[in-house]
């Protein structure tokens, strides 16, 4: 009697995601500006941002991914010269729904209740009129999830916004939810997760340096 091997299909092969916060704008530490349009990088903004793409230079990239907001649009059109590849909108991508909070200025903001709860219970908060930081994650955990699918094997840039990519760092880390507010991004800070088969690997969080030094070979991340 022939035994007959098992075979296992291919785990599919990792993907580099690459988030970079957009650039610094007029209204970046003073107001909320979430969904709202009409807000451009200021001149800093687009130095971050050259500054980004110089660092995702050598990376490979195969494509760079934006959120529709034209902040991110600018960041993410800085990078594309940089990498050659084209900017694709994508609207996974896009701010938090901020709701009636939108425009608002954040120091009358922190005056609120609730914003302890921001601070300290996200996982239970909505944002009047708003999105959830529990949906949040959920969307960009789709997000990521579909570039992932779209690019094996490859290295992409997805530019977003802070507490999109905070939430996404959070779920690569295992962290909790209401414990996402301690991480930081700054502005087109550049993140590097690699997503496999046993799961994330988070190789940088809030780097301005560029990130390929820190790319570890197949076999170190079986170890």
């Amino acid at each position: 009697m022939s035994v007959v091997p098992t075979t296992h299909p291919k785990p599919p092969r990792p993907t580099v995601v690459c988030f970079v916060r957009h650039g610094t704008t007029a209204t970046t530490g003073k107001v909320l500006p979430g969904r709202a349009r009409g807000l451009h990088l200021s001149d800093q903004g687009r130095d971050e941002a050259t500054r980004a793409g110089a660092a995702l230079a050598g990376m490979s990239v195969s494509a760079v991914y934006a959120s529709p907001l034209e902040r991110a649009r600018e960041t993410a059109s800085a990078i594309s010269e940089s990498v050659g590849k084209p900017v694709v909108v994508e609207r996974g991508l896009i701010e938090c729904d901020f709701g009636s909070w939108t425009g608002e200025p954040l120091p009358q903001l922190r005056k609120l209740p609730e914003w302890e709860i921001v601070r300290h219970l996200p996982s239970s908060f909505r944002f009047p009129g708003g999105e959830s930081f529990a949906e949040l994650q959920a969307r960009l955990a789709d997000t990521v999830g579909g570039l992932c699918k779209s690019h094996p094997g490859e290295v992409v840039v997805a530019v977003s916004h802070a507490d999109c990519i905070k939430v996404a760092l959070a779920g690569a880390l295992g962290v909790p939810l209401d414990l996402f507010q301690r991480i930081v991004v700054a502005p087109c800070s550049i993140s590097t997760v690699v997503y496999d088969s046993e799961g994330p690997t988070v190789l940088a969080m809030g780097a301005t340096g560029a990130p390929a030094a820190a790319l570890p070979s197949t076999r170190e991340r079986s170890l």
